[in-house]
């Protein structure tokens, strides 16, 4: 069961935000239900009406369209050819049986001995069904009974093969003129041409049209066509300006509600369902991502009143506009949530802001993909906006995205000429530039206001000539250059665990800046030979003035007004350590006796590190000093010296309040291990020069003593 204790720090943890959180989504849920946020009201159209204005979808909708479907019958009907019976075997049967009677007719011509060469031809005219030209007459008359014979065979098998295929009334033409290449190759052209001249005119249509079977075919044409659903997404235009309501228009601008009124509830319910999701949404990455920057209730609060101030403005600017949706700077806001609270709170809450900006706009099919991509485009550019000159490159990426996508979006669905392309393009310059010039100044008044940390902040405070840097080196040049080292270190390994390496190094320099107000107590600024200050005081005197450099660091962060994130470096960087060497002199004192000695005299104030930077810094700061005193010589004696302070570290419950893995750890470790093989390498001894003589020009190195380190720990 937990403690009363832990349930108030759960309730203050959370219960603030939750508050802040569901306020801002009541606000947000009235700034888009609001009348100059909503479409146009329905318009009186029927058919043959010219609209009055371009028509947009407001929503998303797929609908069973009965005018499309009914077109859709009508083409299937109409695409249904005539359907003919089969060939009829009656009709072949028939013409073969003509086919014989002429063969017969013609033959008692040839074989008639009594009359003559003209009587026959005579004769052959007047055979009915026969119309064979003067010289096929001949060649028929003068043709030898073999060949006769081969002729007859053949009229038979040609007309039997052109009548086993369909042939229609529209067709005769085409089959009869189709015959000479049925004819066999044995017969000479001659009598090939016989045989097409006999048979043509019995090649007649086999094949007929048949009304019902065609009815039935086209019945079922129709009855396979599905229903046509038909569907817009929202922004889609369904009618432009001077265009003529067709039926199906009609159809679509109805189901719609753009011509009936429709239930204003599901405008509200739908908007509800949006704001409920993103609230969702932002609460589910709040509790998945420790956002240092965002964690305050001051932070979460500016960031709430820079979505409300962003939001309402486009949803007040935007409605039944063409030009100003694409002039707003949206991205502006992600810009800004990017430059003072990171680049991921950047792009997720840039993304919300599209979402919500373009909802129920009657373009809002273009406006949704144009101010999400532009948006992440230019936090993308921005990066960690640690040069003015990266807001010059987030104003071209937001340039450049829109006028992608006013092209993408607008060319292809949307009848638009030249002239209006161009003004949407300049629209989307124009938003990147002034979206950068508003989140450039911005963040910097904002920050300073509200003493929240940026990155060209941190660079412009980690100039060596910024003041609190140089009274630091003034005061305590030794800490100064341990401080250095520390920064090398941590900055260095906060890039391989993708930490904030800036904010890293910035926080490193200054966390021992509270040593410069008392600099001889610490060894790393007392001179060669010089007594040591903590020799004469007892153990918890010196352990108090030790211990005493981190509330003097947070008072100079005050002095100098430091940003509130460098306060955490200052304070957490020994976390609530022991200083084990006073400690283990007062043990000594006590003649070994631990109960004599009150170990939170010798404890640091802490808190402890909570993020993975700070946790670095106090590993970082552990391995420099103790390699200042140890000095390794290899690769092992390195290893071994930072686990050392790393397992420290954990023992002594360090880590507990920090997002740090082992996987972190590991790449931790091999990180110190290169700084410092780097910084202790083996150096070369160079044999001392013999005097001679002769004039030289070398100029000789007075070797300087190394100072005994006192070991002990800060």
């Amino acid at each position: 069961m937990e403690s009363p204790r832990a349930l108030r720090f759960f309730s203050r943890r959370t219960l603030l935000p939750t508050l802040v959180l569901i306020c801002t989504s009541i606000l947000v849920y009235i700034s888009i239900i609001q009348p100059w946020s909503l479409r146009q009201n329905s318009l009186p159209l029927s058919v043959g009406d010219v609209a009055p204005q371009d028509l947009r979808a407001p929503h998303n909708i797929q609908y069973p369209s009965n005018v499309l479907t009914e077109a859709a019958r009508a083409d299937a009907e109409r695409a249904v050819a005539p359907v003919y019976l089969p060939p009829d075997p009656a009709v072949a049967r028939a013409q073969s049986d003509a086919l014989a009677s002429i063969l017969t007719s013609i033959a008692s011509i040839r074989a008639d001995p009594e009359t003559t060469f003209e009587q026959k031809k005579t004769g052959l005219f007047a055979i009915k069904g026969l119309a064979l030209l003067s010289g096929s007459q001949d060649v028929l008359l003068v043709l030898t009974d073999t060949r006769w014979v081969l002729v007859q065979a053949e009229t038979f098998r040609v007309l039997e093969q052109a009548l086993q295929n369909p042939v229609r009334t529209e067709d005769l033409d085409s089959a009869r003129q189709n015959l000479p290449s049925l004819v066999s190759l044995s017969l000479t052209e001659k009598e090939a041409s016989l045989v097409v001249e006999i048979i043509s005119p019995l090649v007649v249509a086999n094949s007929f049209y048949s009304p019902e079977m065609t009815d039935a075919a086209r019945q079922a044409a129709r009855a396979s066509v599905q229903p046509v659903i038909q569907s817009f997404i929202s922004g889609q235009t369904i009618v432009t300006r001077g265009a003529i309501i067709t039926p199906a228009v009609l159809e679509a601008l109805t189901a719609l509600g753009l011509v009936q009124p429709e239930n204003a509830s599901f405008n509200y319910l739908g908007a509800a369902a949006l704001v409920v999701v993103s609230a969702l949404f932002t609460a589910l990455y709040f509790s998945r991502r420790k956002l240092v920057a965002i964690s305050d209730l001051r932070g979460l609060i500016l960031l709430a009143l820079l979505f409300l101030v962003f939001l309402i403005g486009v949803r007040v600017s935007n409605p039944n506009r063409t030009v100003v949706p694409y002039l707003f700077p949206v991205p502006a806001f992600a810009l800004l949530v990017s430059a003072l609270f990171g680049m991921e709170p950047g792009l997720v809450f840039g993304l919300l802001m599209s979402l919500l900006a373009a909802y129920g706009m009657p373009d809002a099919l273009g406006l949704l993909p144009y101010y999400t991509l532009s948006s992440l485009c230019g936090v993308l550019a921005l990066g960690q906006a640690r040069r003015v000159g990266q807001f010059m490159y987030a104003a071209i990426a937001i340039a450049g995205a829109g006028a992608a996508l006013v092209a993408a979006y607008r060319l292809p669905f949307t009848d638009m000429d030249w002239v209006g392309l161009a003004t949407l393009v300049g629209a989307a310059f124009f938003a990147g530039v002034a979206s950068a010039s508003i989140a450039l100044p911005l963040q910097y008044l904002l920050a300073q206001f509200l003493g929240m940390t940026t990155a060209l902040q941190l660079l412009e405070i980690s100039r060596p000539d910024s003041p609190l840097l140089n009274y630091f080196l003034q005061r305590a040049p030794g800490t100064y250059q341990h401080s250095l080292q520390v920064a090398n270190l941590a900055e260095q390994a906060a890039e391989r665990i993708h930490a904030d390496t800036l904010l890293v190094r910035v926080g490193s320099l200054f966390h021992d800046v509270g040593k410069s107000t008392n600099p001889l107590f610490f060894v790393e600024n007392q001179p060669p030979n010089q007594i040591d200050s903590h020799e004469d005081l007892v153990p918890e005197i010196s352990a108090e003035t030790i211990i005493r450099h981190v509330l003097d660091g947070l008072e100079l962060a005050r002095k100098y007004h430091l940003p509130l994130r460098l306060y955490d470096f200052i304070a957490e960087h020994h976390g609530t350590l022991v200083t084990r060497y006073q400690y283990n002199r007062a043990v000594q004192v006590a003649a070994g006796d631990v109960s004599k000695v009150d170990e939170s005299r010798f404890r640091y104030p802490g808190p402890s590190p909570r993020s993975k930077e700070t946790a670095l810094l106090m590993f970082a700061d552990g391995v420099e000093a103790c390699a200042r005193a140890e000095r390794p010589h290899n690769d092992d004696e390195m290893r071994t010296l930072v686990r050392n302070v790393i397992e420290r570290c954990q023992k002594d419950g360090q880590l507990d309040n920090t997002p740090i893995s082992h996987h972190d750890l590991a790449s931790i470790t091999e990180s110190f291990i290169g700084t410092l093989r780097v910084t202790y390498h083996p150096r070369l001894e160079y044999p001392q020069e013999s005097i001679v003589s002769q004039p030289s020009t070398a100029v000789e190195v007075p070797t300087v003593p190394r100072p005994s380190l006192l070991k002990k720990q800060k």
